[in-house]
């Protein structure tokens, strides 16, 4: 039985066009006329809030290995940078959805920007390691909220027809943000002794605050979804996402249950490649900071295609299909990528363009799909919880690797995110296609 309402025909939340102007939203841009002026604004700032938090996330992957030999860690104490912070990013995450419907999305965003600039920022500060783990799991709070909010600040503006594509343009950002992240990388640690590199990559995770101050002056929220929100009593409520189905009236619990599911295996494959790849590059291929740069910019490159060739497929497949499709490729490019020969450098850097292409274009549809499975007055709650719940879940791979990592070696440790893949598609078997519901 579905656990959600079914398509609802009408007006989605957003300002939509009129009839005359339906041919407006053909073409490679045609979703983002479709948003209006409104829209787009919020698309910007969703966009640039996203791109933020993905680069002061990856501070950390790429100083890691600075890091373990300033503080004389091993890969099991490295490991635990990424699983605190994925843990604390569910709270941070949940909460943040919680706040969103109860006060709105635009300041609940600023909410989620402003937490992890901060605590960034004070990662550069941090004297041991027990004080970078605390920072680290601080900087999480903020981490785990800004996606959900900011996908769901578009969702509700965008209609329909375009929903997958303009969602998987917002998450495309998460490629920028980290090819802005590998630029600063290898300029500082080329430049500055790795003793200090480190902390000044922490230190411009203060760029955020100025995205936060033309938030607070340009975007609102979408204004049929906000009056469709403050008109329902349920708005926020955890108890609401966790109602069984009874007496024929479908609950959300069986979509929860499993949306958690579906992101618990998604992002702990990705987690595992983007935590450890960098490390892989250079520790165990032997490759330069310059040389693990141009490596990786193979890697986003594809993941930004990734991310927007997968939001198209959202679309025209379906939410499902999408991420059917590349949790299977993902899975073998893991397999593929962790097993290729020592010597073979051409062969490593050729094959990352497809690893960062299929484990980012299963994340487009996640936007439109996490916002269609609930309705308005907890969609920030469900997503939020779920979401995060997946990223909190999910951080056990990245550990895991890290400590499978000293027997197996890191290469071979890659290989444990594949199972992850494999959760995601099961997960799927319970939920219900949504495609073409519209968003009130």
């Amino acid at each position: 039985m579905s656990t959600t309402p079914p398509p609802r025909p009408g007006p989605s939340a957003g300002v939509r066009p009129a009839r005359g102007e339906r041919a407006g939203e053909d073409g490679a841009f045609g979703w983002l006329r479709a948003l209006g002026p409104r829209g787009r604004r919020a698309f910007a700032g969703a966009f640039g809030g996203y791109a933020l938090d993905s680069y002061d996330y990856f501070t950390l992957p790429l100083s890691m290995v600075a890091l373990a030999a300033y503080f004389s860690l091993d890969s099991g104490q490295t490991g635990l940078f990424t699983t605190v912070t994925l843990v604390v990013s569910a709270v941070g995450g949940a909460v943040a959805g919680v706040v969103a419907d109860r006060v709105g999305r635009v300041r609940a965003l600023m909410i989620t920007v402003v937490t992890y600039a901060v605590f960034t920022v004070a990662c550069g500060f941090a004297p041991t390691y027990e004080t970078l783990l605390v920072f680290r799991a601080l900087q999480g709070l903020g981490f785990g909220g800004e996606w959900a909010v900011g996908a769901i600040l578009v969702a509700e503006y965008a209609g329909a027809r375009h929903r997958g594509r303009t969602l998987g343009a917002v998450q495309s950002s998460w490629a920028v943000g980290w090819a802005l992240a590998a630029v600063v990388y290898t300029l500082v640690f080329s430049f500055v002794d790795e003793d200090l590199a480190w902390r000044v990559m922490f230190w411009t995770g203060a760029l955020p605050a100025l995205l936060v101050v033309w938030l607070r002056r340009r975007v609102r929220d979408a204004p049929t979804a906000t009056a469709a929100r403050e008109q329902d009593p349920r708005r926020g409520s955890f108890a609401a996402v966790f109602r069984p189905g009874r007496d024929g009236v479908p609950g959300l619990l069986r979509t929860t249950l499993l949306a958690s599911l579906l992101s618990t295996g998604v992002q702990g494959g990705y987690y595992t490649l983007a935590t450890w790849v960098p490390t892989y590059l250079k520790s165990e291929r032997g490759l330069s900071v310059v040389g693990t740069g141009g490596y990786l910019a193979f890697l986003i490159s594809g993941a930004f295609l990734g991310y927007l060739t997968g939001g198209v497929l959202t679309d025209r497949l379906g939410r499902r299909n999408n991420i059917w499709l590349f949790a299977l490729l993902s899975a073998l490019c893991i397999l593929a990528y962790a097993n290729i020969p020592h010597g073979a450098d051409t062969l490593l850097l050729v094959l990352g363009f497809p690893l960062g292409f299929c484990m980012s274009a299963i994340f487009s549809g996640f936007g439109s799909y996490l916002s269609e499975l609930y309705p308005t007055a907890v969609r920030g709650t469900g997503q939020g919880f779920t979401y995060n719940t997946g990223r909190a879940v999910g951080a056990v791979f990245p550990t895991a690797v890290g400590f499978l990592a000293d027997s197996w070696g890191v290469g071979g440790a890659l290989v444990f995110g594949a199972i992850g893949y494999g959760v995601a598609a099961l997960a799927l078997l319970g939920l219900p296609e949504t495609r073409g519901r519209e968003l009130a």
